[in-house]
């Protein structure tokens, strides 16, 4: 079908990738557990143009590039390590806040933030997204396997592919926000759950930004 192969196993494949967790479906799911529905899908649209900017670039070839090119990949890996540390520091620090103003209190805010930070959840998301070159080698590797190297027009078979996978992580992150939604309301309640839930996300930011530094390419 318009030059992609075994469809089913790319199919089962990219619903196994798609739920393995990552720091995108993470931050997505915070942002939507902290601001709602709304400015979760703001996050989400984030990760979605970002991927789809690494499945262009991957179909034009960057990856093999970055892969070939030691130093490349390198400022970009360390980048992208960077970035999801601090982040995770931010987070850490949000939490450290939530902890000392735990017995104030709860005051409902407009805008869901505490703080008076200014969070751009599409930004943050879209940066998450592109500073990780090992999605970028991981969309050739796997989009490569399905694409039949006898059809006339790759570039379309990229596209089916992609589409699928678009596909799958809308689904997902629905799923994920409107869990993170539903976990909201004890989070404005309870300040030590959501000191807890906030320093266990800036947690897991700082391994993501862990093994992503240790990658090779």
């Amino acid at each position: 079908m318009l030059g992609v192969t075994d469809l089913p196993t790319y199919l089962a494949g990219l619903a196994l990738i798609i739920l393995l967790p990552g720091p995108n479906s993470l931050y997505v799911l915070s942002v939507a557990a902290r601001r709602g529905v709304r400015t979760g899908y703001t996050a989400a649209a984030g990760v979605w143009c970002g991927d789809t900017v690494l499945m262009t670039l991957s179909a034009a070839g960057v990856a093999s590039l970055l892969q070939a090119n030691a130093v490349l990949f390198g400022i970009v890996k360390y980048a992208g390590a960077g970035y999801l540390t601090w982040l995770a520091f931010g987070m850490l620090r949000a939490a450290v806040g939530m902890w000392r103003a735990r017995r104030e209190p709860v005051v409902e805010q407009e805008g869901g933030e505490s703080g008076g930070a200014v969070e751009r959840p599409f930004r943050r998301a879209l940066v998450i997204s592109l500073l990780n070159p090992k999605a970028i080698l991981f969309f050739i590797a796997f989009f490569v396997q399905f694409v039949d190297p006898g059809y006339a027009y790759p570039a379309l078979s990229f596209l089916v592919l992609g589409a699928f996978a678009q596909v799958a992580s809308f689904l997902y992150l629905t799923a994920l926000i409107f869990s993170g939604t539903k976990l909201s309301a004890a989070f404005r309640r309870r300040r030590r759950l959501s000191a807890g839930a906030t320093s266990a996300a800036g947690a897991l930011f700082l391994g993501f930004a862990a093994k992503l530094s240790l990658a090779s390419g």
